[in-house]
């Protein structure tokens, strides 16, 4: 009876027979939970990493740092020791230009064999001085000159001032590296104040 009751009332209240109703109610329900899913809440993102600490990022920037210096620094140039070659020939000289890294570098002065491997940097196959390497650079030193052809141990025609300059270079030799040999004596013959074939004597000192 209720229910009778409901549809005469339905019926009389929208004209619709109570199946028709019931299909429209059901249509107006499927919309509204359609409509109601395209706004559905997104999710909670997920809580951010917390911030680093200012100390523990400068450690990190720091190991990153001398990470990369590492890959990137050159390998350390290692001079070979001073090995004495005692006499030598200019043609044997010739050998110790620097162009082999596991050689000296040698230089002939006055008939003194002096090893300048820890003057790479002048020396060596890049350096200013590269011309003097392997070489007898007496007469150059004394003219200041870059002439190949200068190349000699003769001084035939030098001027006082220019002996005083190759005396300068001499000292200087000297004092900065070690003399490891001298010129044999038909090379010599010309290189110097003093006999190259004879060793330095400590008690007689140079000339």
């Amino acid at each position: 009876m209720v229910a009778q009751g409901i549809a005469e009332a339905l019926q009389a209240y929208t004209g619709l027979t109570p199946g028709a109703a019931a299909t429209i109610l059901a249509l107006m329900l499927a919309t509204y939970l359609l409509v109601s899913s395209l706004f559905v809440a997104p999710a909670a993102p997920s809580p951010a990493a917390p911030p680093k600490q200012p100390e523990q990022q400068r450690e990190e920037e720091r190991k990153g740092k001398e990470q990369e210096e590492e890959e990137e620094a050159p390998m350390p140039f290692v001079f070979p020791d001073p090995v004495e070659v005692g006499e030598v020939t200019l043609e044997q000289l010739r050998a110790y230009d620097g162009k082999d890294p596991a050689k000296q570098i040698l230089i002939a002065i006055c008939g003194q064999v002096y090893d300048v491997s820890r003057g790479r940097l002048f020396y060596g196959p890049q350096g200013p001085y590269s011309l003097f390497a392997g070489r007898d650079a007496t007469r150059a030193l004394a003219l200041m000159s870059f002439d190949p052809n200068d190349l000699t141990g003769d001084l035939d025609g030098l001027s006082p001032d220019e002996l005083e300059v190759l005396q300068d270079w001499e000292e200087k030799f000297k004092e900065r590296y070690p003399r490891v040999g001298h010129l044999a004596c038909q090379d010599a013959a010309g290189s110097g104040r003093r006999n190259a074939a004879q060793p330095d004597h400590e008690d007689g000192g140079d000339a």
